[in-house]
């Protein structure tokens, strides 16, 4: 009787199958990172076609107010097309590969490194604020009435304050010792900070 011993586990053909086919869908995120791409370069051909297009104007005797606003269009359309960029650099680095440029290239910005999420988060959020506050002054430009500005810039400042908050201790503060939970760990930091 010695066959009596339990029968083997069966071969785990469907779970690592199914678990390369799980590691190898990651591939699906080259579509937004292609999509983030033309974005950028969307963003930046309209950024010069707004630049070219109010050259001549800028010369013409109109208000400074009208022409500081082209310039700050156009800045903000160059922002967004950089942060495009970041964005589509980060998801590629995170889930598709690192960027190892070879032969002579330079070697990529250390801010640009991408190690996880919050990287991600960091950099984006930072370029949404900067993005924010050039258009805040574009459209203060060419406000008329100081209560309105007064309340768009009340808005602009909740807003950056909320994203520079989140940014301080939503990824710094989760990212280290307690994990990268959300919501959850914040709760917790609250508690021991009383």
């Amino acid at each position: 009787m010695t066959d009596a011993n339990p029968p083997e586990p069966p071969p785990r053909r469907l779970e690592d199958g199914f678990e390369r086919l799980l590691a190898m869908s990651r591939i699906i995120v080259i579509v937004p990172v292609v999509v983030l791409l033309i974005s950028a370069l969307a963003a930046f051909g309209y950024g010069t076609e707004v630049f070219v297009t109010s050259i001549a104007g800028v010369f013409e005797t109109r208000a400074v107010g009208e022409k500081l606003g082209v310039f700050l269009t156009e800045a903000d359309l160059f922002l967004i097309g950089a942060t495009l960029i970041i964005a589509a650099y980060g998801l590629y680095e995170l889930f598709i590969s690192k960027i190892t440029p070879g032969g002579t290239h330079r070697p990529l910005p250390r801010w640009l490194e991408m190690n996880d999420l919050n990287d991600l988060k960091a950099r984006v959020i930072s370029m949404i604020i900067l993005v924010s506050a050039v258009s805040f002054v574009d459209v203060v430009v060419h406000f008329e009435h100081a209560l309105e500005v007064l309340y768009l810039g009340a808005a602009v400042a909740l807003v950056i304050g909320a994203l520079t908050l989140f940014l301080r201790f939503g990824s710094e503060g989760n990212g280290g010792n307690e994990g990268n939970g959300g919501s959850g760990s914040s709760g917790s930091d609250g508690a021991t900070g009383a």
